[in-house]
């Protein structure tokens, strides 16, 4: 198997409420829309996907649980290339309906980060690092 992520996709309880928080709000872009079923958003490498919770859940097993608990074992990051963007695109994910899970702050690691969470409840962490590189196509060098 090669060693590559092509899809990350997450259930969701609304597509259409969900289609707003990503499209509308955070700015993804896609070609998609609810009426799809399924939402691909494009972002640089790996794509984003949303789908019903109930239907993922379906599709791994008819009789798989769709429920999860309040901290989901993942989280999800978006990294900046400016710091005061961290605390403009975390301020913007709450007006949007997500919820601030931990205020930006310097980090251990030495860089700047914080925590939201889409309606949905998928954390997201926007992280700053004035030791990050990024690929001209603004994907990370690790």
């Amino acid at each position: 198997m090669d060693p590559r992520i092509h899809i990350i996709t997450l259930g969701v309880a609304d597509l259409a409420r969900s289609y707003k928080f990503y499209h509308q709000g955070l700015g993804f872009p896609t070609n998609g829309t609810p009426e799809d079923g399924i939402i691909f958003f494009q972002t640089g490498g790996v794509r984003l996907a949303l789908y019903p919770a109930d239907r993922l859940a379906e599709d791994v097993s008819p009789d798989f649980p769709a429920g999860r608990s309040r901290f989901p074992g993942i989280t999800l990051a978006h990294n900046t290339r400016v710091k005061a963007d961290v605390d403009k695109i975390l301020a913007r994910a709450v007006e949007l309906g997500g919820a601030l899970e931990k205020p930006a702050a310097d980090t251990f690691w030495g860089g700047y980060s914080g925590y939201f969470s889409d309606p949905d409840g998928y954390l997201w962490e926007v992280a700053y690092a004035d030791s990050w590189e990024f690929h001209p196509d603004g994907s990370l060098v690790v």
